[in-house]
């Protein structure tokens, strides 16, 4: 059975029997919150006795105990308490593909080239209407972007993202830029993780594409437990960061109404949250009610008036934005939706899908090798934060999730109205529909006016 890891508060989910195999699974929610366009599918299935399911299973929970639960997880898998983010093979796939007798199908990026071949800055600044915001907005403010684990890449390759795109430099030197631990140190940084480097370099790009203006703080928790990044959220806080974004998530848990008032409760302070990338399902901290939960669309050229149009992100019945009734998390006040009587997911959202996905710069993570195109609710979640951030600073008091409420219903917010992540017997948690629905909230940004008091 599993066990925690030292000082670990808690694993997310519960052990469950799935279908008719004769071995239980671990039902924790493995996400893979900045999904990079993977190009491998599964191999077919082939008939397999339950024993033999049992004993793929089996060696996948040992590969799991064995890989997952150090200070720095075997590629691909998933960290104790939270999750891998961008590539590879996470122990829940393994579980996952195992009792499906078939192979799990690894999720890597679209191979690098040398010049970028997803969305840039333009792209993000002509989708949601923010050019004229981008060039005159976000100076002085500072974006977070709380990870695990360390990218010593991270400043190099940043730099080289805002060359390209012809963005002012963010550095050290010039202050725009910092990266410290979740103690607040730059010098007593984490091991460091390919895996979660990637990650680190897509949400340090979002920024820099969505705001160029705004500094930039990246706050790296030693591990992926729900205490660690939760502490680093603490700590980007306390040096001062109005906006803060988290590209992380598991499944929901009973204890997760404390880890709101410990981690994400920070009137004065935009905090996001990406609601998850395995399709239909609450997560969490994107459940969590002081924060703004980041959904995914599917982002294409049009020739109507806009030059864009938005559908909910599905690549497949396992991949796609998250969504959903929280099971812990109480509703905010300003959440009005009748279907669900706590915490729905989610408020708003952007560009996700992999298939029509962003360019990152990267030389440190997964493939390590420059240019490559990323999807997943990682990529909305930062994107959202600097959308914020170009608003201008929430008011002292509030709890900024509120304020795309207050614009809900007008041209401040493009409302997506197509697509699912799912089946669900309440329609609009996993259907696009006129107005507020699950998997896109109230819609995709137009502007900032939808986020500001």
């Amino acid at each position: 059975m599993r066990t925690s890891p030292p000082n670990s508060p808690h694993i997310r989910g519960n052990w469950r029997r799935l279908g008719s195999a004769a071995a239980a699974t671990a039902a924790l929610l493995i996400a893979g919150l900045g999904t990079a366009a993977h190009a491998s599918a599964a191999t077919a299935p082939h008939k397999v006795t339950a024993q033999a399911i049992a004993a793929q299973v089996a060696k996948a929970h040992v590969q799991y105990e064995k890989a997952a639960c150090g200070a720095t997880p075997k590629k691909g898998f998933a960290a104790c308490n939270a999750l891998r983010v961008t590539g590879g093979t996470t122990a829940f796939m393994e579980k996952q593909a195992a009792l499906k007798g078939v192979a799990a199908k690894t999720i890597s990026p679209k191979a690098a080239t040398d010049d970028p071949t997803g969305y840039g800055p333009s792209d993000i600044q002509s989708a949601y209407g923010l050019a004229d915001a981008a060039a005159d907005n976000g100076s002085g403010e500072t974006v977070a972007i709380v990870d695990a684990y360390d990218d010593p890449n991270a400043a190099a390759d940043l730099a080289t993202y805002r060359s390209y795109y012809g963005l002012s430099a963010c550095t050290t030197a010039n202050g725009c830029f910092k990266k410290v631990s979740q103690t607040g140190s730059t010098t007593s940084l984490p091991s460091a993780d390919s895996g979660w480097a990637g990650e680190e370099s897509l949400d340090l790009d979002m920024v820099s594409a969505t705001c160029p203006n705004c500094n930039i703080l990246l706050v790296e928790a030693k591990s992926a437990s729900d205490a660690n990044l939760g502490t680093a959220v603490n700590e980007a806080v306390k040096l001062g960061a109005k906006f803060v974004s988290n590209s992380y998530g598991g499944s929901e848990s009973s204890s997760d109404t404390t880890y709101d008032t410990s981690y994400y409760k920070h009137a004065g302070v935009a905090i996001t949250a990406s609601a998850g990338d395995e399709a239909y399902g609450a997560e969490y901290p994107a459940g969590s009610r002081y924060v703004t939960a980041v959904g995914g669309t599917k982002l294409s050229t049009s020739s109507n008036s806009r030059g864009w149009t938005e559908s909910v992100w599905k690549t497949s019945s396992t991949e796609g934005t998250g969504s959903g009734c929280s099971a812990y998390d109480a509703k905010p006040t300003w959440q009005t939706d009748t279907g669900c009587t706590k915490r729905m997911i989610s408020d708003v959202s952007a560009v996700a899908d992999p298939a029509t996905g962003v360019s990152v710069y990267d030389t440190y993570g997964d493939d390590g090798t420059g240019w490559g195109t990323y999807g997943g609710t990682s990529a909305s979640s930062p994107i959202i934060a600097s959308v914020y951030a170009l608003a201008g600073t929430p008011g002292s008091s509030d709890y900024p999730a509120s304020y795309p409420y207050a614009a809900a219903g007008t041209s401040a917010l493009n409302d997506v109205t197509s697509g699912n992540n799912g089946t669900c017997s309440t329609s609009y948690f996993c259907t696009a529909k006129s107005g507020y629905d699950g998997p896109t909230g109230w819609g995709t940004p137009e502007g900032v006016s939808a986020f500001t008091d």
